[in-house]
């Protein structure tokens, strides 16, 4: 590939980043998911002591 021109793969390269970096994040971002995620019980369970017998 050193043969060729570059001009026409640099051309390729530059609009294949902007296909990735600005349409693909765009459609990606608006997926709705069909189930939201409910915020989970953020109060941490009371542990109780552990009863050494040996100690």
């Amino acid at each position: 590939m050193p043969q060729l021109n570059p001009a026409p793969w640099f051309i390729i390269l530059v609009f294949s980043w902007m296909l990735l970096l600005v349409i693909l994040p765009v459609k990606v971002l608006t997926f709705i998911l069909p189930n939201n995620p409910t915020p989970q019980n953020i109060q941490k369970p009371k542990m109780k002591a552990w009863n050494w017998p040996w100690y």
